[in-house]
């Protein structure tokens, strides 16, 4: 299965971390019920009972089944060092921009007798900051992956296929069949 956009925004602020997040099962809940100020916040957010929660906090329980070590670690990872997040998306969105490196299935929409044909294509390239910003906006605000992936699809299509607007002007992209994607900053 491909990651996300949405996931991959995450990971490459992820990537900035100073400290590791919380590593065993219980080291991550008492995080989880301290971020959350309480045991019942913590089992809401997992979707497992108060007791349960109470539980690994006391060390009673020391391995969650596969399912909740995923849900416990992207909550830990949802709210790991907040300002060091913050600062690495002010900046991507402010000076650096991104780097969206995709294998998927590119089709254009262009003048007539151009050849327009959808073909997988693997690129890598850098977004401007602006673009950067729209990714880390629209994905705070809640957009589905299929916007994000249009946001993209607009970057790529200035920066990659019009060269920044220098060359085939009216060029639309159309981002389908995603194979791979990753972002870093």
């Amino acid at each position: 299965m491909v990651d996300s956009l949405g996931d991959s925004l995450d990971r490459a602020l992820e990537g900035a971390f100073t400290r590791r997040p919380p590593q065993s099962a219980q080291a991550q809940m008492k995080y989880l019920v301290k971020q959350l100020k309480g045991t019942k916040a913590a089992a809401q957010a997992l979707g497992i009972s108060q007791r349960t929660v109470e539980r690994y906090v006391s060390g009673k329980l020391k391995r969650p089944r596969q399912e909740l070590r995923g849900r416990l670690e992207r909550e830990v990872k949802k709210r790991w060092q907040p300002q060091i997040r913050a600062k690495a998306r002010k900046k991507a969105a402010t000076t650096d921009g991104l780097v969206v490196s995709t294998r998927a299935r590119f089709g254009f929409t262009a003048a007539a007798g151009t050849t327009d044909d959808a073909r997988i294509r693997d690129i890598t390239q850098a977004l401007p900051p602006a673009f950067a910003d729209q990714l880390f906006t629209a994905r705070e605000q809640g957009a589905t992956e299929q916007q994000l992936q249009q946001i993209a699809a607009d970057g790529l299509a200035q920066m990659y296929f019009r060269a920044n607007n220098s060359r085939a002007h009216g060029l639309g992209v159309e981002f389908t069949d995603v194979e791979r994607l990753a972002i870093e900053l």
